[in-house]
């Protein structure tokens, strides 16, 4: 996808927001952990997403949160900031902050309390987004969170727009994800959303993921996207079954954000796994297996 300048098979990650011991955002440990997933070879950063508990932040550490990584990024990697919200004129104030901040593109779902049930709301919605916004736009679809996946033919219209380059898909269909890879343009970028679906998925034609795990394994997900782009079946299967599959399997138990954390803290990337409320941490059992299972995939690598 020129407009983000990323590689077939990009890895890129939801990161996480740390909070100090105040509960506040922690804008130096997101700048260094930033910096470190840069260094380790991922391909983008995606602030403010689920795993970044956007809808646990108010809108002042959002713009925060995607300042600071656009700063930390410092033009190595692009930033895709969410953006999303309930009301079209909060996303497009998102959008607009974003693109103050220096993002170079922003990631927005459909509404997530008024599900429109029916396609006609969906697309009242999105061509409203994404009339002519500040700044480039990729779709996300993750209906377990907003209560819908964005139909079809929404999509596909949404894709003929010059303003929206692409989506995440965080449906874990792959029947559907195929559907939307075959209504929208080639030059539409679609990221799998699914930790455990990147290498089932790259045969389908995607365009590479937006993972969480990748900031706690990037080594993983660095050589996994390697041995993609190489076809390398044989390295790729065994990365995907051997490292991927059984953290993310442990990790889907407690919620992505407090199972990412605890995983990105043991290997030193946060200093701390704080999540906010509603959200809770895996008790002292469940974070020794995360770690646990974080050690094995490196095993792996």
């Amino acid at each position: 996808m020129p407009i983000l300048d990323l590689p077939d098979a990009a890895v890129s990650p939801p990161i996480v927001t740390p909070f100090d011991a105040d509960g506040d955002v922690d804008a130096d440990a997101l700048a260094n952990h930033v910096d470190a997933l840069v260094k380790a070879g991922l391909d983008g950063m995606v602030p403010c997403g689920t795993t970044g508990e956007f809808a646990s932040l108010a809108d002042a550490e959002r713009r925060t949160a995607v300042e600071t990584v656009v700063d930390a990024a410092d033009g190595r990697v692009p930033v895709i900031a969410g953006a999303a919200d309930t009301a079209v004129s909060r996303v497009r104030d998102h959008l607009s902050a974003a693109a103050a901040a220096g993002a170079d593109a922003g990631l927005v779902t459909l509404p997530y309390y008024h599900t429109s049930t029916d396609p006609a709301g969906q697309r009242a919605f999105l061509d409203a987004v994404v009339d002519d916004p500040p700044l480039p736009v990729l779709l996300y679809d993750i209906p377990a969170t907003v209560g819908e996946s964005i139909d079809v033919d929404v999509l596909a219209g949404a894709a003929d727009r010059e303003s929206v380059v692409g989506m995440k898909d965080t449906t874990g269909d792959l029947t559907h994800l195929e559907a939307k890879i075959g209504a929208t343009p080639d030059a539409f970028a679609v990221f799998q959303g699914v930790d455990a679906q990147l290498y089932p998925s790259a045969s389908l034609g995607v365009d590479g993921g937006i993972h969480a795990l990748s900031q706690a394994i990037p080594e993983v997900f660095v050589a996994l996207a390697d041995a993609i782009r190489d076809g390398d079946d044989d390295r790729a299967l065994a990365l995907h079954r051997r490292a991927v599959a059984p953290l993310f399997a442990r990790c889907a138990d407690h919620g992505f954000a407090p199972a990412t954390k605890v995983a990105a803290a043991h290997r030193g990337f946060v200093p701390d796994p704080r999540v906010r409320p509603p959200l809770t941490l895996p008790d002292e059992a469940d974070r020794e297996r995360i770690r646990a299972d974080v050690d094995a995939a490196l095993d792996v690598v």
